[in-house]
């Protein structure tokens, strides 16, 4: 339940009253007693209670007997559509009833929350909820889907979805939601990609996504994610009477869900015109400008010599279309001219990103430095969401992708060179898959994902990439260290040594010791004699360091010593791969005090 949602909290007995008190607080709620009680508003009756205060809230929390509860509010109760959540605790907060609207209400997500309040339990009654299947009545609100039920009543898919009848999800877009879906997946549901792909006997369809969707005479539920870009121009001062249902009709006939539509863009030129305005008020979202500049390098399968002149730019419609739909976006209506009314011609075109429309693409991730735990929560739900992870098998530990969802292919890179991980990755993004490049720590450092991103750029793929944390990042943590102290050394440097890839004159290390930073150096264990004669040029010998080995893994080790004694620690223990070395004084470091928490030091959070 939003916090925003008007909250009342009722108590009927003195012994009660505290822990009521303390829900409120908790709630930001209302306060009603059945007696005087300061900060409490005194009620005479329940009955009289409800009958006048009933729809001033959008949930209700009462502390006394179900039979209490019921009595008062069953005058009023009318639709779980319209109904506020109500819910019933005893005296003692020991047990949370949702009683009226559990899921598009929220009680029963305001009873969790209640009885974590209480140390109690909350009682949930809802089929769907005890079973573990979706609450196909909040999904839309909880993931910011739109919602069109086709061929039956939202009751009768419910009837239908909990009673476990052969249901086809068709997914056509990808997002949280989806996520959502795919790895919450009950057995009765089948994933199709398409309409094509629904099976025969299948009594429910249930949609994610902008595409519409039909299978004969089965019941349709759409979840519809507002992903689409609408672009359009118009004649000044251009009528828009007709206009929206115009669009919606041709996008209809197109294949796509007017409710779809997530953003209306055009050029700064028409920010003004009442037809822009009416678009974003008929299709119920929010309007985005671009200059010329913006949109005239955009390419377009439709430019006008006509309209560079008037504008700017050789397109308006499908040029912010594309603009507003991001990187890598692709149109699925060209440019569509249209006349309601004379002189009074207008032109549209709706755009989306590959990824939101579920096409190909792939996501460069970073795994971290070894522990599973360690990914972050984007990075999991892109390797659970996968058709093809390939990950860098001689850095990354194999167990990071116990999460991938059934029926993924995983491939190690280490034994293929860099045509073939590509053409491997291009198959699958050819199929429209989600294909995840899993590089250790953060790709961007030494992730040598830059020359994969030039056949990506080559190719006009779409690709994105997720952060990961790095081993730099696991060191200090291991190591219980901070890396800066104040006033003795505010820089970490990350590089390493010179092996087979030369570093650039200006980078060498014994250049960049000249600082005496924390240096955290990658790569470079079988060059460790070099690398300790390189930093002994300015670091003193008995500069702590610390060497690394495997990260976070099962069978972390770390060694402890001087610099002077780096070569021997790496030599003596046999290290190469995935060994990070750390140098300076912030390895172990307690002295040297922040202002920051200071008693004497101001700041604008501390006067």
């Amino acid at each position: 339940m939003e916090n925003k949602v008007k909250i009342a909290v009722v108590t009927i007995s003195v012994e009660s009253l505290a822990l009521a008190g303390k829900v409120a607080e908790e709630l930001g709620a209302d306060r009603f007693a059945s007696f005087s009680a300061d900060g409490w508003t005194s009620f005479a009756s329940l009955t009289a209670l409800t009958e006048e205060h009933f729809r001033d809230y959008g949930a209700w929390v009462m502390f006394c007997s179900a039979g209490i509860c019921l009595r008062a509010i069953a005058p009023h109760i009318v639709d779980k559509h319209s109904d506020p959540a109500v819910i019933v605790a005893d005296s003692t907060g020991q047990w949370i009833i949702p009683l009226l609207s559990g899921h598009i209400g929220g009680a029963n997500e305001l009873a969790l929350k209640v009885a974590a309040l209480t140390s109690g339990k909350a009682v949930i009654t809802t089929r769907s909820d005890n079973t573990g299947l979706w609450p196909l009545d909040v999904l839309a609100s909880r993931f910011g889907w739109r919602e069109k039920v086709e061929g039956a009543s939202m009751n009768e898919v419910i009837f239908r979805f909990v009673n476990r009848r052969p249901t086809a999800l068709v997914l056509t877009c990808r997002d949280q939601g989806t996520r959502y879906l795919e790895s919450t997946l009950p057995p009765h549901v089948t994933v199709c990609r398409d309409a094509s792909g629904i099976p025969s006997g299948t009594e429910l369809v249930i949609s994610a996504g902008p595409r519409k969707i039909r299978f004969g005479e089965v019941p349709v539920l759409s979840y519809i994610p507002p992903v689409l870009t609408l672009g359009a121009g118009c004649r000044k001062n251009c009528s828009s009477r007709g206009v929206v249902e115009h669009i919606s009709t041709v996008l209809s006939c197109n294949g796509w869900h007017p409710e779809a539509i997530g953003k209306v863009a055009t050029i700064e030129l028409k920010r003004d015109e009442p037809l822009i305005e009416d678009l974003c008020r008929g299709f119920r979202t929010v309007k985005e400008i671009w200059n010329a500049d913006d949109l005239k390098g955009i390419p377009v399968p439709t430019p006008s010599e006509r309209v560079m002149e008037a504008t700017g730019s050789c397109s308006v419609a499908e040029a912010a279309a594309l603009k507003s739909a991001g990187d890598g976006s692709v149109l699925l209506l060209n440019k569509q001219k249209a006349c309601l009314s004379e002189g009074n011609d207008f032109t549209f075109a709706a755009a989306a990103s590959p990824y939101a429309l579920r096409m190909g693409h792939i996501e460069i991730v970073g795994a971290g430095p070894g522990d599973p735990d360690l990914i972050s929560v984007r990075g999991r739900h892109f390797l659970e969401a996968a058709d093809l992870i390939l990950y860098a098998g001689s850095l990354v530990p194999k167990e990071v992708t116990a999460c991938v969802r059934p029926g993924a292919v995983i491939r190690s890179s280490a034994p293929m060179a860099l045509e073939e991980q590509f053409a491997l990755m291009k198959e699958y993004y050819d199929r429209g898959c989600l294909v995840v490049r899993l590089h250790t720590g953060d790709p961007c450092i030494y992730g040598a994902i830059q020359e994969q991103m030039n056949f990506f750029d080559r190719f006009s793929m779409s690709y994105h990439i997720t952060p990961g944390i790095s081993s730099f990042q696991a060191a200090a943590a291991e190591l219980r260290s901070q890396f800066t102290i104040p006033e003795k050394v505010q820089t970490i440097i990350l590089t390493r040594g010179e092996g087979r890839t030369p570093m650039p004159e200006r980078e060498k290390l014994s250049l960049l010791a000249r600082s005496r930073s924390t240096m955290c150096i990658f790569l470079s264990a079988g060059i460790a004699e070099q690398v300790q004669n390189e930093l002994l040029v300015h670091y003193p010998p008995e500069t702590p360091v610390a060497v690394c080995h495997h990260l976070t893994w099962p069978d972390q080790r770390i060694w402890r010593g001087e610099l002077r004694h780096l070569a021997e620690i790496v030599s003596t223990n046999r290290l190469t791969l995935t060994t990070m070395i750390v140098v300076g004084d912030a390895i172990d470091n307690r002295r040297g005090l922040s202002c920051l928490y200071d008693k004497d030091f101001k700041h604008i959070f501390r006067q």
